[in-house]
């Protein structure tokens, strides 16, 4: 007897919990606060109170809730589950051993981390060699189940699938292709659904966004064959679970039709950011209509009637996992008096499911389409949504508002200004967030300090940080961004046409939450935003002092942004209100400013036929926010934990003076990229990976600046860390710090 598949589900949904109940419990564990019973007890109750809660929206048939819980992330779950580990974790167990590889310890450094295709959420890359053990090292995912039906939920296990797993992971030896061990890590999961069968899963869910993607090594047509490999032996196993094959985050036209041609019985396109397949027979169309990665209302009437149109089986689905978008709108207050009604975050959506799927089914939704239609017009009647001087000021831009002199005018200029010995040292921006800071920042907000008390704190911690780094030795420094609670959230409560959540938390990586602001209008800036700390920071010190912007790239990426009009103009939006800044900056006297892109590999569309287009408008807004300056002025730019040698020409387009880049985590591999690109400015490859714990020694840094020094040479190369130092407490820093700067003078000392 086969159950049929549900008729709404979701592909995944948020796993911190509404309050961060997660979050916490894991730093916990790490500090030493909570055991590995007590941990395990806090995520058992999470689990089980995420799934009724799912009940209770309406997910009530049998596997239409996905198992997708993690203590830190999917893909290193799954490297866990296959015991794929590198020999530098031999004998690692437990959840200890577990976060050993997320986080690394002493001497043993953690899994490279990198984006999760074109999302904010990174995952932990497996390192996989011809030698690399695979098995079935547990079963986790049957306790789940088991878990879940004795609570009396019939839930859905969830995994990545063995593709997507192998083509995400890196060689753990030069040349090898990790690919090679498909058949292997195939034969696991084979196993794996037996044991899940036995238990009684009905359905069983396997992720393969790597056939979204034809920038993984291998062209569309040879992934889609691959895939059919897969699941033509997956589904051949007896008496295995039915299989879902979710497909999100991009189009999958030639791996759906591969799919198609296996025996799964039910596939699941990302309709958002896709094409819908073409007919798949007899199997079950489980059709991602409702945006798991954006946070506006859907347009049900067009939805349903699309539903409305299809022949066959189908199944409303999310066109991702939800965990990109926050818990709930319930709590969410704002001065706008429609905002809210335009909003639907996970439980929102997980209602939105649920309507089409009735409507699908013959009930009677027109009250929930009305409220649909009413909240869409409202909002696209609403005078911030349109301000006709911005518009004019964006389509006013020319092609040289894009443009600065010769990059040898202004590095002769910039010399002759800054008057920096080789090998410049420097920090990425933030430093470590005190829990003094954190809570003065609350107490302010809830009106218990006055600004002039919580601004005095601020100058104070301003003042040390300059201080630490004038001890340290560093040649460029910052002011810390103490009065930053988030790279965009500090710019998005500054600018016009952007709205802040206050429970609005989404998963980064591990326990690493943001709170992703929502871009709703026209932007534009209202005042000055950063010079009053910048200038304070460069009043209490001789050496030059970086001010410290967030680039329009990395902002629209790491919010919600508006779907109504073009991404290119709301990228020029933000870049005129950002050049406004940086002239301001400039105009006080700051000569070295920083407009940080992390995310602009991030945004890169996974299929090459649209890259070109996105990279156009992306570097142009970058180019519109940093070309209103002088010469003498020089504008710096840090990029992070992306594969750079896909956009290495699109770096080198921003024409940045200075550009930084993660490289300790991923052991220096934008080297090779650098040395074929010629590329011609400076560049500050980090050397310090601060996404760890551990403090590196200063023969560890001597090395990665020499193999540098090997690529670039040393009068383009600057000395940093991969990243901002937010996350991180003061004895981490001080000695890394201390450490990163005696290897550049022992490294200088030889050039």
């Amino acid at each position: 007897m086969t159950t049929p598949f549900p008729s709404a589900t979701i592909v995944g949904y948020p796993r911190i919990g509404a309050q961060r109940e997660l979050k916490r419990a894991v730093e916990g564990f790490w500090a030493g606060r909570l055991d590995e019973t007590e941990l395990t007890e806090v995520a058992r109750d999470l689990r089980l109170a995420s799934y009724r809660r799912l009940a209770e929206l309406g997910l009530t048939e049998d596997a239409s809730i996905p198992a997708s819980f993690s203590f830190y992330d999917q893909v290193l779950d799954t490297t866990w589950l296959l015991g794929a580990l590198p020999p530098r974790f031999e004998g690692a167990a437990g959840l200890a051993g577990y976060f050993l590889l997320a986080r690394g310890e002493g001497g043993t450094a953690p899994l490279e981390m990198t984006k999760w295709f074109n999302t904010n959420y990174h995952y932990l890359v497996p390192e996989i060699g011809p030698d690399t053990p695979i098995s079935l090292a547990h079963t986790t995912p049957v306790d789940l189940f088991v878990e879940a039906r004795e609570a009396g939920l019939v839930v859905r296990p969830q995994l990545v699938g063995p593709l997507t797993y192998l083509l995400l992971s890196k060689p753990a030896v030069e040349g090898y292709r990790p690919l090679d061990r498909l058949d292997e890590v195939t034969s696991v999961y084979a196993e794996l659904l037996v044991r899940l069968a036995e238990a009684g899963a009905p359905w069983v869910q396997l992720d393969e966004p790597g056939l979204t993607s034809d920038n993984l090594g291998l062209s569309s047509a040879e992934i889609a064959g691959l895939a059919e490999r897969v699941y033509q032996r997956l589904g051949s196993v007896a008496g295995r679970p039915q299989l879902l094959v979710t497909t999100p985050y991009g189009e999958a036209t030639e791996g759906l039709a591969a799919l198609a041609q296996t025996p799964v019985e039910a596939i699941h396109a990302d309709l958002v950011h896709g094409q819908a397949p073409a007919p798949l027979a007899d199997k079950t169309l489980v059709a991602g209509l409702i945006s798991g990665r954006n946070i506006w209302r859907a347009d049900l009437e067009a939805k349903l009637a699309w539903l409305q149109a299809q022949p066959g089986a189908v199944s409303v689905a999310t066109s991702t996992s939800l965990q990109h978008v926050p818990y709930s709108v319930a709590g969410e207050e704002w001065d706008h008096p429609h905002l809210k009604s335009w909003l639907a975050f996970a439980e929102e959506k997980v209602a939105e499911v649920v309507t089409l799927a009735r409507g699908r089914n013959g009930e009677d939704i027109s009250a929930e389409l009305a409220a649909a239609s009413q909240a869409l017009a409202t909002r696209a009647a609403d005078a911030g949504v349109k301000v006709p001087a911005i518009r004019q000021r964006t389509a006013s831009l020319q092609p040289a508002d894009r443009e600065r002199e010769d990059y040898s005018i202004r590095q002769a200029a910039q010399a002759e200004k800054l008057q920096l010995p080789l090998l410049p040292t420097t920090t990425i921006g933030s430093f470590p967030q005190t829990g003094e800071i954190r809570q003065a920042r609350a107490a302010h907000a809830r009106g218990e300090l006055s600004t002039a008390d919580y601004e005095d704190r601020l100058r104070q911690e301003i003042r040390d940080v300059i201080h630490l780094q004038e001890k340290l030795d560093i040649d460029v420094l910052v002011h810390g961004e103490p009065e930053r609670n988030d790279m965009v959230q500090y710019f998005a409560e500054l600018l016009d046409g952007f709205e802040v959540t206050k429970n609005g938390w989404v998963q980064s990586y591990g326990s690493r939450c943001t709170r992703p602001s929502i871009l709703w209008g026209d932007v534009s800036r209202p005042e000055p935003m950063t010079v009053r700390w910048s200038t304070y920071a460069q009043s209490v010190t001789d050496r030059p002092v970086k001010g410290m912007l967030t680039g329009p790239v990395t902002i629209l990426a790491w919010s919600f942004v508006r779907d109504d009009l073009a991404l290119g103009e709301v990228a020029d939006q933000v870049g005129l209100a950002l050049r406004d800044e940086v002239s301001d900056l400039e105009a006080a006297g700051i000569g070295v400013i920083q407009v940080d892109e992390p995310a602009l590999r991030e945004l890169l569309p996974l299929r090459r036929e649209d890259q070109d287009a996105y990279l156009e408008w992306s570097v142009g807004s970058f180019r519109v926010a940093t070309s209103g300056v002088e010469a003498q002025t020089q504008i710096h730019t840090h990029l992070c934990y992306s594969e750079f040698g896909d956009v290495i020409d699109a770096i080198d387009a921003l024409g940045a003076d200075v550009t930084s880049l993660e490289a300790a985590r991923s052991h220096m591999e934008v080297l090779p990229a650098l040395e074929a690109t010629g590329f011609s400015r400076q560049i500050g490859p980090g050397i310090y990976d601060i996404h760890s714990p551990r403090v590196p020694e200063v023969s560890e840094l001597s090395e990665l600046l020499s193999e540098a020094v090997a690529a670039v040479p040393a009068d383009r190369l600057w000395v940093n860390p991969d990243c901002g130092l937010k996350t991180r407490t003061y004895a981490q820093v001080e000695p890394s710090l201390h450490n990163m700067v005696a290897a550049a003078k022992e490294v200088r000392a030889h050039q």
